[in-house]
């Protein structure tokens, strides 16, 4: 079985800005290759801040070479990014949350929000997913939040082959006790490791709760973040068993 690093990466999103979060992405993606991460995952519209207001004037389109430093840059690190952005897959389509994969070979693919928690549909339209992604043996299927929340979601992806179940969110303190147990029950049920990165501080209004976490295929939880602020939860396998580190950023 082959060597694997996975990392959830705890991101504080400043509303809005757009240049200054890339440049926190960068950041973390060069101490994730530090870490001999392979894949990173960034929380719901990471790029941005969760900002439904603000999402129409600053959606692009998944190519938009205002991402040309971020796929750059995982390209020079042979690191696969994939990073939260409102996106138009049209000039003239309504605005997805985006889950864009930046590939380590320099390829871009692009997940869309499949299920809107409620509210969202004011200034965002329903996705259509996105293809899992190959890592050796490993088959990683993507989540952005409210997808989780309907259960034939990672039940599909365990059925098409995942071994991965990957999700960026956004959850608060309110809300993190139920949706830590959905996802840890999807691991058990499944066989999935799960992985799930947060907001490491406030964004759209909400207080979020951070503790990013990975859980294993049987159900423990591997690893997680204790508590809010910048932080990257890592889940390693060599030899056939995983181990697991935080590293605060």
């Amino acid at each position: 079985m082959t060597a694997l690093t996975l990392a959830a990466a705890q991101t504080l999103s400043l509303a809005g800005d757009l240049p200054a979060n890339i440049e926190r992405h960068l950041s973390f993606m060069r101490v994730a290759a530090e870490h001999r991460v392979q894949v990173l995952v960034f929380p719901e519209l990471s790029l941005t801040g969760y900002e439904p207001s603000l999402a129409g004037g600053l959606a692009i389109a998944p190519d938009d070479s205002v991402l040309a430093p971020l796929r750059d840059m995982a390209r020079e690190l042979r690191l696969t990014a994939v990073v939260g952005m409102p996106i138009r897959l049209a000039p003239e389509a309504g605005v997805s949350i985006g889950a864009l994969v930046l590939g380590a070979d320099g390829s871009l693919a692009v997940y869309t929000k499949q299920h809107l928690h409620p509210g969202e549909e004011l200034a965002f339209v329903p996705g259509q997913g996105g293809a899992a992604l190959e890592r050796g043996s490993e088959r990683i299927a993507l989540a952005v939040c409210a997808d989780f929340s309907h259960a034939s979601h990672p039940r599909l992806a365990a059925e098409a082959g995942a071994t991965v179940y990957a999700a960026g969110v956004l959850i608060s303190e309110g809300g993190y006790a139920t949706d830590s147990a959905l996802l840890q029950g999807y691991a058990a049920e499944h066989g999935l490791l799960v992985l799930m990165a947060n907001h490491g501080g406030p964004s759209g209004g909400y207080v979020c709760a951070g503790r990013s976490a990975i859980w294993a295929a049987d159900g423990r939880l591997l690893v997680a973040a204790s508590g809010v602020g910048d932080a990257l939860v890592i889940a390693r396998r060599e030899g056939g068993e995983w181990a697991g580190q935080v590293v605060v950023v």
